[in-house]
């Protein structure tokens, strides 16, 4: 995908998608630099929730950063891509509305590589809207795995740590697990 050079006539969408700490934001901003030593014109969103490690940047778990803008709604994006922008990176996907595939779409008609990353599944283990949607329009499909913390297997689920009902929890270290499907415990979020 790194080497496919988009032409204004021909966009498309690559998701980038896993459990917490499986590389996604490591993979996305991978892709960016590369776009961007290609000399290509990039923008780069996160959602406003996702204030966690810097207001301004995507910050990978392992520390890696790019600059990025926040955005409250997807509707945002479709106003705030500039025309002779080439490449479009959106991360934590799945805090957006869900209006996000739609507005992925559009600028993927519009000639645009729009890269997104997100939680594919939730706390509890269920597709985590809007990426499953995107999942189903997405052109490109990355899938990672992350190290099951209890037994070092290929880890597919998020384990939280403490207890809330609260579908969007945003924290990292301490508050969520990379977990395998046999270590996976999602009675574990109500029991703490």
């Amino acid at each position: 995908m790194d080497d496919i050079r988009r032409t204004p006539d021909r966009g498309w969408i690559e998701v980038i998608a896993g459990s917490m700490f499986s590389g996604k934001s490591e993979e996305l901003i991978r892709r960016l630099r590369r776009a961007q030593i290609a000399r290509q014109k990039v923008q780069i969103f996160k959602p406003f929730v996702d204030d966690r490690f810097s207001e301004d940047h995507i910050v990978s778990h392992s520390e890696m950063r790019i600059a990025s803008e926040n955005i409250r709604h997807s509707d945002d994006l479709e106003r705030q891509v500039a025309v002779d922008t080439e490449v479009v990176g959106i991360d934590e996907g799945q805090f957006f509305d869900p209006k996000l595939p739609t507005a992925c779409n559009t600028l993927a008609d519009r000639g645009k590589r729009v890269i997104v990353a997100g939680l594919d599944k939730d706390y509890l283990g269920r597709p985590f809207e809007p990426m499953p949607q995107l999942l189903a329009i997405a052109e490109y499909i990355t899938k990672t795995l992350a190290i099951c913390v209890v037994c070092g297997e290929p880890a597919n689920h998020t384990q939280r740590l403490v207890a809330s009902s609260d579908r969007v929890l945003v924290g990292a270290g301490g508050l969520y697990e990379a977990r395998c499907r046999r270590c996976f415990d999602p009675s574990l979020a109500r029991k703490t």
